[in-house]
């Protein structure tokens, strides 16, 4: 996928004021709207327009489209990290013309398409602030005990020119016990503020988990790869396992193969029902770096009638 530059698409500087983009977009969406326009690839042409205009009209959007953008040039292979617009605030926005299929691939990778319209530019004097939407991510552990973080988050701003800037603001935020991936939480009157004597607007915050080094998570249930001796494996064993709620006794049933997955029901992530944590052998070979080990290796391919490739008519 390609990186699309907005403000070459609109014509304008990075440092445009707001109104300096509203005026562009207008004239070129006159120039290249397909019912007057006799411009070659006149339609193509009106759809970036509005695509770029959809992203620079909107402060939030705008903000993090900078940001990410530092290091970026038209037409570059381009991949956004995972995390980009982690710590911006984002109100709901609105396609400008048309609906998310007239938006390229660039776009909706940034930003998705499940925009809601945008309202109408003449609000009444008393009207509540629109609803903020941002993404947080937690440790699993907050996810399976509860915490309390403070979030700094980055919003825009604009300046007595028209220009935009940023501001931050820090958060102390209640993470409940339970909390999965996906899962919003709502922070009352943290959105935008409202007009005359409307009330703010709700901050909506989106709960992202970090990656963790032991465990995987799907939902509520907890995934975790444990490593056996072959003896292990095939004679049985009680082993000690880390859980996020602490270590447990892990009875492996004798003959167990590589990626057999045994169940702890429970263990997952505290809800209603609470998420499971299952585990996945993974049966680990001892390295035979010494003459000792090599020794006992070739006694097991000697006294051992096994074939691995058995099933394979081999």
């Amino acid at each position: 996928m390609e990186y699309k530059d907005y403000y070459k698409i609109m014509g304008v500087k990075k440092e445009a004021t707001q109104d300096e983009i509203k005026r562009a977009y207008r004239k070129l969406a006159r120039k290249y709207h397909p019912d007057v326009s006799k411009e070659k690839d006149a339609e193509e042409k009106f759809k970036q327009v509005g695509e770029a205009y959809e992203v620079l009209k909107d402060p939030e959007k705008r903000v993090a489209y900078d940001q990410l953008g530092a290091n970026w040039k038209a037409g570059q292979d381009f991949k956004p990290p995972p995390d980009w617009d982690a710590g911006f605030e984002f109100s709901g926005g609105g396609f400008t013309d048309g609906d998310a299929s007239a938006y390229s691939d660039f776009f909706e990778s940034l930003f998705g398409h499940d925009f809601s319209r945008a309202r109408s530019s003449q609000q009444p004097f008393h009207a509540r602030g629109e609803d903020h939407h941002a993404k947080v991510s937690i440790d699993l552990e907050d996810a399976y005990h509860g915490a309390t973080r403070s979030i700094t988050l980055r919003t825009p701003k604009l300046d007595e020119q028209g220009h935009l800037t940023t501001h931050e603001r820090t958060l102390n935020v209640r993470i409940p016990k339970g909390v999965k991936a996906g899962q919003r939480i709502r922070l009352a009157g943290q959105g935008a503020a409202g007009s005359g004597k409307g009330g703010s607007g709700d901050l909506y915050l989106q709960i992202e988990i970090k990656p963790h080094p032991l465990y995987r998570v799907e939902g509520r249930d907890i995934y975790l790869d444990l490593p056996i001796a072959p003896w292990e494996a095939a004679l049985g064993a009680k082993v000690k396992v880390p859980t996020p709620g602490g270590v447990v006794d892990l009875k492996i049933p004798a003959g167990s193969v590589s990626r057999h997955k045994l169940r702890l029901k429970g263990r997952g992530i505290p809800g209603k029902p609470a998420g499971d944590l299952y585990v996945i052998l993974q049966i680990t070979l001892p390295p035979a770096e010494s003459d000792q080990a090599k020794a006992l290796y070739r006694k097991m391919e000697q006294e051992l009638a096994f074939n691995p490739r058995a099933k394979l008519g081999v």
